[in-house]
C-alpha cells in the first residue's frame, strides 16, 4: 500500500493592521463536541451500532446524567459507561490494527452456546478497550480478518456506503458456464435482495474442483456461498484474500496474527474512505 506523503498544513498569516486591543474580538470559541456513540466507538468500546444500543439502554452518562441517542460530548465532559470513566484518545494517537489468518473451524464471536473455538481467543489481550472485528467470516471460511481498537475505522471499512472491496478465492464442484458467470456479475436475487460480483475470474483447477476469484463490495451473511448455491454450485472451499487495501500476507500462517506498525497504520488510515 502506498500512502500520500503527510504534509503539515500551512497556517495563514494574520492580517496586518493597526487596530488596537479594544477593537479586537474577545469571544471564545465553544469546545468541539462529537456524538457520543462515535466517541465511544473511537475509544474502542465497540462498533457504532453497539454503542448506540448501549446508549439506548441507558448504559452511558454525561456529567452524571443518563445519555440519550444523539447526545454530544466534548473534552470538558465526564463520560462514564457503568462505573468506568472513559478517556477519549487525542487525534494524534493511532489505533491498533491486527491482521489474523483465520482457519476453518473458528467463529468470529466472543460467545458461542456450542463452545466452539473463537478467533478472539487467539488475539493479544487488551486492558482498556476491546478488539472490533472488521467484517466476519463464517465457521467454514478461512482467510483474512482485520481487528482494530477504533470503532470509527471499523465503520469506514464495513459500512455499505463506502463500497470497500472484499476479494475471495472460491473452489466449487464443477465449472461455471459463460451464461452463469454473466448472471453472477450482473445480479441474482437472494432472499435479502439483489447481489452481484463486481469481478469474477477463472483460476483453473484439476478434476471436478475449479477455482475462481471474486470481488464484491458488501459483506452480507454467507453472501458468496449463497450466490453460488443459487446457481446450483456447491462451494467446497472459501478463503478471503483481501479486504479493501489490505491483502492477506503470504508469510502469515493460519491461526497466527500480526500487528501493523505505525507506518503501516498511517498508510491504512490514508487509504480508507
Amino acid at each position: 500500500m502506498k500512502a500520500r506523503p503527510i504534509r503539515p498544513i500551512k497556517k495563514k498569516d494574520s492580517p496586518s493592521g493597526s487596530a488596537d486591543a479594544s477593537s479586537m474580538s474577545t469571544s471564545v470559541s465553544a469546545p468541539v463536541t462529537h456524538k457520543l456513540h462515535k466517541l465511544l466507538a473511537q475509544a474502542g468500546l465497540g462498533s457504532r451500532r453497539e454503542m448506540e444500543e448501549l446508549i439506548a439502554a441507558g448504559g452511558a452518562t454525561i456529567n452524571g446524567k443518563v445519555a440519550g441517542i444523539g447526545d454530544r460530548a466534548g473534552p470538558d465532559d465526564i463520560v462514564r459507561v457503568g462505573k468506568r470513566t472513559i478517556h477519549f484518545k487525542s487525534d494524534d494517537r493511532l489505533p491498533r490494527v491486527v491482521l489474523y489468518h483465520k482457519p476453518e473451524g473458528e467463529i468470529v464471536s466472543h460467545d458461542d452456546p456450542e463452545g466452539r473455538p473463537s478467533v478472539f481467543d487467539k488475539l493479544p489481550q487488551l486492558r482498556s478497550s476491546k478488539w472490533i472485528s472488521i467484517g466476519r467470516l463464517d465457521y467454514n471460511t478461512s482467510g483474512l480478518l482485520i481487528f482494530t481498537t477504533d470503532g470509527e475505522l471499523a465503520n469506514r471499512l464495513m459500512h455499505p456506503r463506502f463500497e470497500v472491496e472484499r476479494e475471495y478465492a472460491v473452489r466449487i464442484m464443477g465449472r461455471l458456464t459463460p451464461e452463469v458467470a454473466t448472471l453472477l456479475t450482473t445480479g441474482i436475487e437472494l432472499e435479502d435482495g439483489l447481489a452481484k460480483f463486481d469481478h469474477l475470474s477463472d483460476q483453473g483447477g484439476e478434476g471436478s474442483n475449479h477455482w475462481y476469484r471474486v470481488i464484491l463490495k458488501e459483506g452480507r451473511n454467507r453472501e458468496v456461498r449463497r450466490m453460488f448455491e443459487t446457481v446450483g454450485m456447491t462451494v467446497s472451499r472459501l478463503m478471503r484474500v483481501r479486504f479493501g487495501p489490505i491483502n492477506l500476507p503470504p508469510r502469515l500462517k493460519r491461526g497466527k496474527w500480526m500487528e501493523l506498525d505505525e507506518t503501516e497504520t498511517r498508510r491504512l488510515l490514508a487509504l480508507v474512505p
